[in-house]
């Protein structure tokens, strides 16, 4: 997968809630844009959505869905090794 990371946080519900990681990311690949992708700790809980609709208002299913199970592995992997500034 061609992805390029921008940035990631960590962050959690609450004071209980389950945690998190989200990371905004160049997909570079057939489906290029800019994506935002929630991540919680638990496999195949990946939720990427395009930022540009987002921004007009567009979360829709089937127009800003992607699925997660094709990001999950390669976002993981890259907020393990990269510093939160995607480098």
């Amino acid at each position: 997968m061609n992805l390029k990371i921008i940035h990631f946080a960590h962050h959690r519900n609450g004071i209980g809630g389950a945690p998190f990681a989200v990371v905004l990311f160049e997909d570079q690949g057939p489906e290029a844009s800019r994506k935002v992708a929630v991540l919680f700790d638990d496999q195949h809980h990946c939720a990427v959505l395009d930022v540009a609709k987002l921004a007009a208002s567009d979360i829709a299913f089937g127009s800003n869905s992607w699925r997660g199970d094709n990001y999950e592995q390669a976002l993981r992997q890259a907020i393990e090794t990269a510093n939160p500034n995607g480098e």
